[in-house]
């Protein structure tokens, strides 16, 4: 049986993702709480030009830092889909925001009694675990070695690791209904008129001239099917735990041909 359609919170609205999500559950008439540092700011005043944005959306100022601004948002709402987070960074200043952040968004739930919180975690919060066996696929039983991310000075990667797992140990601790998802590299068209970090890996490929790449592969995932995931890890009731979003697998260099078959005029790696 599916949860009741009343109110939801998005963090960080105006976001590259969330702004998908917000439009989605629009569309399905939730009326939706949105978060953002500054409401004013373009990205964030260009969700209300969404359907149905005039009558079932209402932008809150909010820090995800500060507990207060951050309960105001949630009071009064059945679920909560956290999506907001710092932008990928190779300096562990971010480590802090990530994992206090989310738990004061999941302290914010269990006091305002909600009944599901959908936390957006990242497939980096999954791979990098060197002590994996080699050639076992890997599924929401594996996690990232925090301590290897540490001293390989991965910080987004251990920020997800830690936030999810606060998350998900809270729920636990608390009985609050935590779910995560873990989507890889998130592409597809924007919303808002800022580029968003993931989108900027193809921006790289087009513009950077590399001399030469490395012919990894990449798990790609179209932003409007991650955002169909969240609700749908909502609205069933029977979620729980965590989940691997992915749906493409390609390598790098299968990756630049295709680009260049749809927009030959760029500056793309040699080798």
């Amino acid at each position: 049986m599916a949860l009741e359609k009343e109110r939801v919170c998005v963090t960080g609205a105006g976001g590259f993702l969330a702004s998908w999500v917000v439009k989605l559950l629009l569309s399905r008439d939730y009326f939706v709480h949105g978060t953002a540092r500054e409401p004013s700011d373009e990205k964030n005043a260009r969700l209300y030009e969404l359907e149905k944005a005039s009558e079932n959306l209402k932008l809150f100022k909010a820090d995800l830092l500060d507990y207060d601004s951050v309960k105001s948002a949630i009071v009064g709402c059945n679920g909560v889909f956290h999506i907001a987070c710092p932008a990928p960074s190779t300096t562990m200043e971010l480590l802090e925001p990530a994992v206090k952040g989310t738990l004061n968004v999941v302290k914010a739930c269990l006091e305002a009694k909600v009944k599901r919180v959908i936390v957006v975690s990242s497939g980096v919060a999954v791979g990098l675990n060197p002590r994996w066996p080699k050639g076992q696929i890997m599924d929401e039983t594996c996690w990232s070695d925090k301590e290897y991310c540490r001293t390989t000075n991965n910080w987004y990667c251990l920020s997800k690791t830690e936030a999810e797992s606060e998350a998900l140990e809270f729920g636990k601790k608390t009985g609050l209904d935590v779910v995560t998802i873990c989507p890889n590299l998130v592409l597809g068209p924007l919303l808002q008129s800022k580029v968003n970090t993931s989108s900027l890996v193809l921006i790289k490929l087009l513009k950077e001239g590399y001399e030469s790449l490395e012919n990894k592969l990449r798990m790609i995932v179209d932003v409007r099917d991650v955002a169909e995931a969240l609700l749908l890890a909502y609205e069933k009731a029977e979620a729980e735990g965590r989940y691997i979003c992915t749906a493409h697998m390609i390598r790098a260099r299968d990756l630049v041909d295709k680009l260049k078959s749809l927009y030959p005029n760029y500056n793309y790696p040699k080798r």
